[in-house]
C-alpha cells in the first residue's frame, strides 16, 4: 500500500501547474496573484486570503484566483495544520475551480487557461485523496489530469510553466519504478519517463517559468534530497527557498537537513536551534511535535559527535525520547531508538556504564531487530562504546 501511495502521490504532483501563464487578466490582477502567492509560500495565509478574495470578487469567471485561493489550504495541510475543517475547505475550493473551468470549456473546449487550472485542480485533489489512501479516487483524478496536461502540451509546447508538469512526469515515471519494482507493471499503461530530461525540464521551469518557478524548485529540492541523495544540489535550492521565504517551516527544516547531511556542523546546530526557538515562539507551522523531536535529536546528536557539552546533549536526547512517547504511539520512529542508543553512548563516554546499559536495553525493547539502531544497541550492550 505504501509503495502504491508513493507512486500515486508522485503522479498527482506532475499536474501541479500553479498560476498558469495564460491568465487573461489585466496587469493589476496578475500582480495581485503573484503577490498573494508570495504570501502563501511565506505562510502568511491571512494576507494571502485577503488578496485572493479581492481577485475572485473582481474576476468571478476566471479560475486563477480560485485556484491560488485553494493553495492556501494546501499549504496549511503541507505544514501540518491538518484538520477536518481545512480538508473540507480545500476540497470545496478545488470543486469551485473545476466548476469555473468547466463553464469556460463548455463555451471554448480548447481554452488553455481553463484546461490548465482544471488539470491543476484535479492533480491536487488526486494528491489529497492519495494522502487519505483513497486510491480509486486518486487514480481517477490522475488519469484525467494527465490527459489534460497532454492537451496543454500540444497547445503550448514551449511554455516554461508547462515544463513543471512534463518535468515532474518524466522524473517520477523514471525514478519510482526503479525504487519500487512493484510499480513496473503499472507503468506499462503509461508513457515512459526519462530522469535526465525530467530534471532538465524542472530546472528550466525553476529558472524561467513565470508562475511555476517556486514550485519547480520545491520539487527539485525534494528530488535531490530524497531520491538523488545529492545534498550539495539540494542545499542550493534549500538555501534559495529559505532565504526567499523565511517564514516557511518546510524550507527551514530542509535547509537544516541538508546542512546536517553535509556535516556542516556549526551551521546545522545553529539552524536546528533556530527551528526549536520558532516552536517555542509558536510561529506558524512550527507547533508540531514531530518537528520538535527531529530538532532535539539532531541537536543532541551533533553535540555527541563533536564530543562537547555532553550534559547538554543528554538533555536534548532525553527530551527527544519524551517527545517520541507522544508521537510514536502507533509506530516507532527511527529517532526514538536512536536517541536511546545515543544516550547509551554518551553515558559510556562519561564512564557511566550502568546508565548506558539501561539505555541500550530500552532501545532493544522497542526496536526492530533488523534495524541499524538495534544492531548498535546490541553491540554496545556487549561492550562499551568507545570514541
Amino acid at each position: 500500500m505504501k509503495t502504491y501511495l508513493s507512486f500515486v502521490l508522485a503522479l498527482m504532483t506532475l499536474i501541479h501547474v500553479s498560476h498558469a501563464q495564460w491568465i487573461v487578466m489585466d496587469p493589476a490582477a496578475d500582480s495581485m496573484i503573484k503577490a498573494g502567492s508570495r504570501h502563501v509560500y511565506n505562510v502568511e495565509f491571512d494576507e494571502a486570503q485577503r488578496i485572493f478574495n479581492e481577485v475572485t470578487t473582481k474576476y468571478p469567471n476566471q479560475p486563477a484566483g480560485f485556484f491560488v485561493d485553494a493553495m492556501i489550504d494546501w499549504w496549511r495541510l503541507t505544514i501540518g495544520q491538518r484538520s477536518p475543517a481545512i480538508e473540507a475547505s480545500f476540497l470545496k475550493k478545488i470543486d469551485r475551480v473545476i466548476a469555473v473551468c468547466d463553464k469556460q470549456l463548455d463555451e471554448t473546449p480548447k481554452d488553455i487557461l481553463a484546461l490548465f487550472f482544471k488539470g491543476g485542480a484535479l492533480g491536487y485533489r488526486g494528491r489529497f485523496h492519495a494522502t487519505k489512501q483513497n486510491m480509486f479516487s486518486a487514480a481517477e483524478d490522475g488519469r484525467t489530469a494527465l490527459s489534460i496536461l497532454q492537451d496543454c502540451q500540444r497547445l503550448a509546447p514551449t511554455n516554461h510553466d508547462i515544463l513543471l508538469g512534463t518535468g515532474l512526469y518524466n522524473y517520477w515515471a523514471a525514478v519510482l519504478p526503479e525504487k519500487y519494482p512493484a510499480l513496473k507493471p503499472v507503468m506499462v499503461f503509461l508513457p515512459r519517463g526519462d530522469k535526465t530530461i525530467g530534471l532538465a525540464q524542472l530546472k528550466s521551469a525553476g529558472r524561467m517559468a513565470r508562475y511555476a518557478s517556486v514550485e519547480a524548485k520545491v520539487v527539485l529540492l525534494d528530488a535531490y534530497m530524497y531520491f538523488e541523495k545529492n545534498y550539495l544540489e539540494a542545499l542550493d535550492f534549500a538555501t534559495e527557498l529559505r532565504n526567499t521565504y523565511p517564514g516557511n517551516p518546510k524550507f527551514h527544516i530542509e535547509y537544516a537537513r541538508c546542512l546536517t547531511y553535509l556535516w556542516r556542523v556549526d551551521t546545522a546546530y545553529k539552524v536546528w536551534d533556530e527551528i526549536l526557538e520558532c516552536n517555542y515562539q509558536n510561529k506558524t507551522g512550527y507547533r508540531n511535535r514531530l518537528i520538535v523531536r527531529e530538532a532535539l535529536f539532531n541537536l543532541g546528536s551533533l553535540l555527541f559527535h563533536q564530543n562537547k557539552e555532553l550534559p547538554k546533549a543528554i538533555a536534548y536526547l532525553e527530551r527527544c525520547v519524551t517527545e517520541s512517547k507522544f508521537t510514536d504511539k502507533e509506530k516507532i520512529s527511527w529517532q526514538y531508538p536512536w536517541a536511546l542508543v545515543r544516550l547509551g553512548q554518551v553515558h559510556d563516554m562519561l564512564g557511566k556504564r550502568k546508565e548506558a546499559l539501561a539505555y541500550y536495553k530500552r532501545a532493544i525493547d522497542i526496536d526492530d531487530p533488523s534495524s541499524k539502531s538495534y544492531e548498535s544497541a546490541t553491540k554496545y550492550l556487549a561492550a562499551p562504546y568507545k570514541r
